[in-house]
């Protein structure tokens, strides 16, 4: 894996990206690949192919919404219950020893792919927390990674 130090390569690469052309919509249409790592009705949950640390999942709405606020109250209440069980699907496939929640609502929020979604990543007490920096793991990395976090559901 390779050590990306800033983040705005990464807002950079999506800077016009709309729901024209959305990767997420994408990858739920099975257009593009991904390491799925559940799935239901109204969302799938990946990992990221550029993770804070190990396991950094997004769950994503098959609804293309760009914001929470695009949403209504009861289906951001249904996504937020998800958190618990693939937070611990993650938690125990990858000996996380607690985990954060990230959601952006917009460019200014930093939201890279304007389509609804919640980071989970998992914190390690002995690597500490990190936000700026980011690996770019191997498919087979990642491809081992999913099927053991697959294996917890």
């Amino acid at each position: 894996s390779i050590v990306v130090d800033d983040a705005n390569i990464l807002i950079e690469f999506y800077l016009d990206s709309n729901m024209e052309n959305c990767i997420f919509c994408d990858m739920i249409e099975g257009k593009m690949s991904c390491n799925m790592i559940y799935h239901d009705d109204d969302c799938i949950v990946i990992l990221d192919k550029y993770p804070i640390d190990n396991g950094h999942s997004l769950i994503i709405t098959k609804k293309p919404y760009e914001k929470l606020t695009d949403m209504g109250v009861d289906e951001v209440a249904k996504l937020f219950s998800k958190i618990p069980k693939i937070a611990n699907a993650i938690m125990s496939a990858t000996n996380a020893d607690a985990f954060s929640i990230a959601q952006n609502n917009g460019k200014a929020a930093k939201q890279i792919v304007p389509h609804v979604h919640i980071h989970i990543i998992p914190r390690y007490n002995a690597t500490g927390t990190l936000w700026t920096k980011r690996k770019i793991l191997s498919d087979i990395e990642l491809d081992d990674l999913s099927q053991k976090i697959k294996n917890y559901f």
